[in-house]
């Protein structure tokens, strides 16, 4: 995910007033993995399904 990405993701949660642990739960992995995507350290073909799932969810 990219950097403005991360950032994007970040600022949405805030105004949904949701955390990240329940976006997780939403998505289906765990913190520490969602965590890992947005902040770059996973890009793999998972990571890369994953991130247009979370972009789906949060409407980006």
């Amino acid at each position: 995910m990219s950097e403005d990405l991360g950032v994007m993701v970040r600022l949405i949660l805030f105004k949904r007033r949701m955390s990240q642990k329940e976006l997780a739960y939403i998505v289906g992995i765990s913190n520490a993995y969602l965590s890992d995507i947005i902040n770059g350290r996973k890009n793999g073909p998972k990571a890369q399904e994953l991130i247009k799932h979370i972009k789906k969810i949060l409407g980006v």
